[in-house]
C-alpha cells in the first residue's frame, strides 16, 4: 500500500514540481457518478503545469492527472494558503451561520493563532468543495468538484483542452446580443440559488468564468445561507449591484439591482 502519511500531516511540504500519485483513493470525493472525462484510477499521476491564478488567501494550480499511456484529464488544484500566511481576513460575516463544536478551536479560529489559522485554511478549502458539491447537484454552472483533502481542492478545469483558462467575464467584451444571452445565464444561475436559500456572497466580473457561450460560477467558499445568516439579504443584495453595475456600464437595458434583488428574494422566501 502507498504511504500517505504525510500527504495528510503536512501537505505545505510536498514538493508540487514533481509527479505525484493521484489522491482521489483516500479523498472526499465529489457527487456520483462521476463524470466521463475523470480519471479515476489510484494509479494515476498528478503532474502541476502552472499556476493559473495567485490569491491572497489561495493559489489555483493547473494539473494533469494521467495514466502511463492511458487517459488523462486536466484539473484546477486549488491550494489554501496555511499557518505562516496572513489570511481570510474578511470571513467573519460569511461565517455567521455556521457552527464548529470545539471550543478550542473557536478560539484558536478568532485568536488567528497558527493553529487556528491552519484550522481556518482546512475550513474553508471544506466549505468551498461542499458549496460546489451542493451547487452542482442544484444544477448550477459551478465546476465540478472532484476531491478535497487538506488544504487542497481539486475541481474541473475550465478551459481548453491545451491548458489556456477560460476568461474572466471582467475580461470580456461581448457583442450586444452575447451580453444579454450572458445576462440571462447569470439570471437563471441566481435564481437557483436563490430557490435553495443561498447567494454567491462575493459576486463579481473576476470570479465569473466565460466557457465559449457558458458562464461558470467560481471562488464560492463564502456562499451564504440567506435564512440562517442574518447578513444574507446584505449579500445578495450586494451581489446584484456589482453584476447589474458591469453590465449596465456595457449598454444592457434591463439591468436593475432592485428589480433583480426583489425577483431573488422573493424565489428565497417562496421556499422559506
Amino acid at each position: 500500500m502507498r504511504r500517505i502519511d504525510h500527504l495528510l500531516d503536512e501537505p505545505e511540504r510536498l514538493d508540487w514540481t514533481e509527479p505525484q500519485y493521484s489522491t482521489y483513493d483516500v479523498a472526499r470525493h465529489g457527487p456520483e457518478p462521476e463524470p466521463e472525462w475523470l480519471v479515476c484510477d489510484r494509479n494515476a499521476l498528478d503532474t502541476d503545469l502552472g499556476v493559473l491564478k495567485t490569491g491572497k488567501e489561495a493559489d489555483v494550480h493547473l494539473v494533469s492527472r494521467a495514466l502511463p499511456d492511458g487517459p488523462e484529464c486536466l484539473l484546477a488544484a486549488k491550494r489554501y494558503r496555511t499557518a505562516e500566511h496572513r489570511m481570510f481576513h474578511r470571513d467573519a460575516g460569511y461565517q455567521e451561520g455556521r457552527s464548529t463544536r470545539r471550543t478550542r478551536d473557536v478560539r484558536a479560529m478568532e485568536g488567528r493563532t497558527g493553529y487556528g489559522r491552519q484550522l481556518l485554511a482546512g475550513r474553508w478549502t471544506f466549505a468551498e468543495f461542499e458549496a460546489l458539491d451542493r451547487l452542482w447537484r442544484l444544477g448550477a454552472p459551478v465546476p465540478y468538484p472532484v476531491q478535497c483533502l487538506d488544504t487542497e481542492l481539486m475541481m474541473e478545469f475550465i478551459g481548453d483542452p491545451d491548458g489556456t483558462a477560460a476568461p474572466r467575464l471582467a475580461q470580456c467584451r461581448p457583442s450586444p446580443d452575447r451580453l444579454r444571452r450572458l445576462w440571462d445565464q447569470l439570471v437563471d444561475a441566481l435564481v437557483v440559488l436563490a430557490r435553495a436559500g443561498f447567494a454567491h456572497g462575493d459576486l463579481s466580473p473576476y470570479n465569473i468564468l466565460v466557457d465559449g457561450d457558458r458562464l461558470v460560477l467560481i471562488d464560492v467558499p463564502q456562499i451564504v445561507d440567506l435564512v440562517a445568516n442574518p447578513q444574507g439579504p446584505t449579500y445578495l443584495e450586494r451581489d446584484c449591484r456589482t453584476v447589474c453595475r458591469w453590465f449596465a456600464a456595457r449598454g444592457l437595458d434591463g439591468a436593475d439591482c432592485d428589480l433583480l434583488f426583489g425577483d431573488l428574494m422573493a424565489e428565497a422566501v417562496a421556499r422559506w
